[in-house]
């Protein structure tokens, strides 16, 4: 991690408040521009909600954070930070479907040309019976149809859609429930459609490559943290970390964010928080519609550990869709296990979940993997945990898109970012990545409106960072 810089007693040119992705990427574009940049997060370290955590001696990710090869902004973000050696991506989409029984099912894509490439996917899909597997062909084709940004189709959900274009409840579990819960953080009875549509048609159907599946092969905070670290400090970027910001004021000329450190005077201020602190930090008639952000809701992620005396899954990762765990990451070598294998469960839309102690889901799960993994049913458990995340992403339902705002303000100077603003995009790494990107092009172009030859302005008064 970089040297934290105190703030001196002068004006900062730009605040970026909020360590996670989108202020990451905030950060960066506003610096790559010349600009003097400050970055303040209120945890002992950058990255947001893609984080670890330390467990024992091991280095446990909060969530399993996967992309797609269709992720440009974030792929891109990776390489600008030195760090895409440090994931990998695979040579074209395939997942394992684990099935009762022990059974086993793989979606494959094949070699055509898109859209054609899903067609082998499916007609070898063994998790659909031959009809369903024709009419989700059939449903696919007219998803690719549906605008994402319509207003009126971000009013229908996807389940009801789907149900409108004769997907059988198991169709929905196993292939389109597969994909979207896990991208939505919602069940398809209530996720957008709009959101469904942009990733099933961005990541499936408008590239051959596009659905492609990366993962780490490192801890997130070394995937993330310690490698933006690196990046700001060589773009000259302040990061000041354990900084609260407790509000943000206009004033004649820019701003006044006061903090649990301090004052501190800035010209121009990128916002990048969840929706939910950010609604408490904006000026009043800075952004109509704010008071009604709370409405964007939440929806928890929860993951089970499982440290095993033994390999019990052979695959790098594979999707549950009829348990509790809907996906299994085996990241054994993500943190230097030298014997056993250490096994995570990802759950989303898992409120239904939030509450239950964690060595019950524990053992809740675990019966389950051994019902899926017969070479589970001889292995021991080492260690298991559970990590919840309440409030992962916004709720993604129906209804959400007029909820969201664009990264302009009507105060010139502030700016919006987060995954949760208007990116057109699910709240995902890839959405935060280019809300944060987003601000700081609002931002520049304000710049480049005013005199550049402005006398600065001096904070006065003592200040306690």
């Amino acid at each position: 991690m970089s040297a934290v810089t105190p703030p001196t007693d002068s004006v900062t040119d730009v605040v970026v408040v909020g360590g996670g992705l989108a202020g990451i990427a905030a950060a960066i574009r506003l610096a790559e521009r010349g600009r003097a940049v400050r970055l303040l997060e209120r945890r002992t370290r950058l990255g947001g909600q893609a984080s670890s955590l330390e467990h024992t001696g091991l280095v446990a990710d909060t969530g399993q954070h996967i992309f797609l090869r269709c992720y440009h902004a974030y792929r891109a973000l990776l390489d600008r930070m030195g760090a895409s050696d440090l994931v990998e991506l695979q040579d074209r989409l395939d997942i394992t479907v684990l099935l009762s029984g022990g059974r086993r099912a793989r979606l494959r894509r094949g070699q055509l040309p898109a859209p054609w490439h899903v067609v082998p996917a499916l007609a070898r899909y063994a998790g659909l019976s031959p009809t369903e597997r024709v009419r989700a062909l059939l449903a696919g084709q007219v998803l690719r149809q549906v605008d994402p940004d319509n207003p009126a189709s971000d009013q229908q959900t996807l389940g009801g859609w789907l149900r409108d274009h004769h997907q059988s409840a198991r169709t929905v579990r196993r292939l389109w429930g597969l994909i979207a819960v896990a991208a939505l953080n919602l069940h398809p009875d209530q996720g957008s459609l709009a959101l469904a549509a942009r990733v099933f048609q961005t990541g499936l159907f408008d590239g051959r490559s596009n659905g492609d599946i990366g993962i780490a092969r490192v801890p997130l905070n070394e995937l993330h943290a310690a490698s933006a670290n690196r990046l700001l400090d060589r773009l000259g970027v302040a990061v000041t970390t354990r900084s609260h910001v407790q509000r943000i004021e206009p004033d004649a000329q820019g701003f006044v964010l006061r903090t649990s450190r301090g004052d501190l005077v800035s010209n121009q201020v990128v916002l990048a928080t969840p929706h939910g602190p950010a609604a408490q930090l904006i000026p009043p008639g800075a952004c109509p519609g704010s008071e009604r952000w709370a409405e964007l809701g939440s929806s928890a992620i929860v993951n089970c550990h499982f440290v095993l005396d033994r390999p019990v899954l052979d695959v790098s990762f594979a999707a549950a869709p009829e348990t509790t765990m809907q996906w299994i990451f085996d990241r054994t070598q993500t943190v230097a296990l030298d014997q056993g294998q250490y096994l995570v469960s990802s759950v989303s839309d898992a409120d239904r979940l939030y509450a239950i102690p964690g060595r019950q889901l524990c053992r809740q799960q675990w019966d389950e993997l051994q019902a899926l993994l017969p070479a589970a049913r001889q292995a021991q458990i080492v260690d298991s945990f559970v990590t919840r995340e309440p409030r992962a992403t916004f709720r993604q339902r129906a209804g959400t898109a007029t909820l969201r705002p664009t990264s302009s303000t009507l105060l010139p100077g502030l700016a919006l970012a987060g995954a949760w603003t208007a990116t057109g995009w699910p709240d995902t790494m890839e959405g935060a990545v280019r809300s944060g990107q987003a601000a700081g092009d609002v931002l520049t172009m304000e710049h480049h409106r005013t005199d550049s030859h402005a006398n600065p302005r001096i904070l006065t008064g003592g200040s306690t960072w």
